[in-house]
């Protein structure tokens, strides 16, 4: 086996970090669709799913057995190609962002040097499948349901990457091992407070999640964007929304949390629990807060988001500029 040097058993190591890293975000993403009902059962003070198994606990079982046979019918007034294309679009995108995050010091996919910039290109690739996905359907709901995503995606997409700079600005790179780095001594929660609390509002907006989730609403769009879709097309969204949710639950804890950073544990166990206490925040913040008005969520995020974005880049940089001196 001459072929197998060094270099090839590097690049071959390489590829099944990245194979594994990913199929354990997809995994974390399905059980936390689990994980969500049961919770949201204990908050509402009802069962949840205890059916299938004990307690429920082949529940995801049974939900991935039903998907997988259900009949994947294209309606025939659809534009058959980007009817297809939306969901793995909307999967796709948001898994390959975990790409950037290191798990520990040496286990992650790719070490880019800019690294929070592929973050944001992949965020702003989500909205064409949501485009694609209303305007291939050919259905009003489907339409209206893309445009509230777009439009909102869009808008708060603008202080989602201003939030941000000020963790850049004090790090001096978007590399995330640079980020998690200059994190050993202070996380960035305490001098950039206002940025983690703004990228987490964009953050739930661009997962489309409750309070930020009208572009799915039921009430007044009958779901949204994938009515028209069933089968594994349908659960490509779904399990898509999940895997959303832990790529930016790791992207607070790299960037605000200090990362893999912490005492006694090793690493990669310091990162798993600090990501699964925001993957539950989304879970808390379903079942606590009201769904409010398509208008009052574009202002909240043109008129209060985005000024104090503003407002703690310009402090990040006054800090920056007098202590150089």
């Amino acid at each position: 086996m001459s072929w197998l040097t060094p270099d090839v058993i590097d690049i071959l190591l390489a590829i099944g970090k990245a194979i594994v890293i990913l199929l354990v975000v997809v995994a974390c993403g399905a059980f936390m669709s689990f994980a969500e009902r049961r919770l949201l059962g204990l908050f509402q003070n009802r069962y949840g799913p205890n059916r299938v198994g004990w307690g429920g606990s082949l529940q995801l079982v049974a939900d991935m057995i039903k998907m997988f046979f259900k009949e994947d019918w294209v309606p025939p007034f659809t534009d058959r190609f980007i009817f297809t294309l939306a969901p793995v679009i909307a999967f796709v995108s948001l898994l390959l962002a975990f790409a950037i995050v290191p798990v520990s010091p040496t286990w992650m996919v790719t070490d880019l040097n800019i690294g929070l910039l592929f973050f944001l290109m992949m965020a702003g690739l989500a909205v064409y499948a949501v485009l694609f996905a209303g305007w291939s359907s050919n259905n009003k709901y489907s339409l209206l349901g893309a445009m509230r995503a777009s439009a909102q995606t869009l808008s708060y997409e603008v202080f989602l990457g201003l939030s941000l700079m000020g963790v850049v600005a004090q790090a001096g790179s978007f590399n995330m091992n640079d980020i998690v780095n200059s994190q050993t001594h202070l996380w960035n929660i305490i001098p950039q407070f206002f940025g983690f609390v703004t990228f987490c509002i964009a953050g739930v907006a661009v997962c489309h999640r409750h309070p930020f989730d009208q572009p799915e609403a039921e009430q007044e769009l009958a779901d949204g964007y994938h009515i028209e879709y069933a089968g594994m097309k349908f659960g490509l969204f779904f399990v898509g929304e999940y895997v959303a949710i832990t790529t930016v639950s790791a992207l607070i804890v790299t960037l605000f949390f200090g990362g893999w950073h912490g005492p006694f544990l090793p690493p990669f166990i310091w990162f798993a629990l600090k990501t699964a206490f925001f993957m539950m925040m989304f879970i808390l913040i379903r079942a606590a807060l009201p769904r409010p008005r398509y208008d009052q969520v574009l202002s909240f995020g043109w008129k209060v988001c985005l000024p104090l974005t503003l407002l703690n880049l310009l402090a990040t940089a006054a800090v920056i500029l007098y202590t150089a001196q």
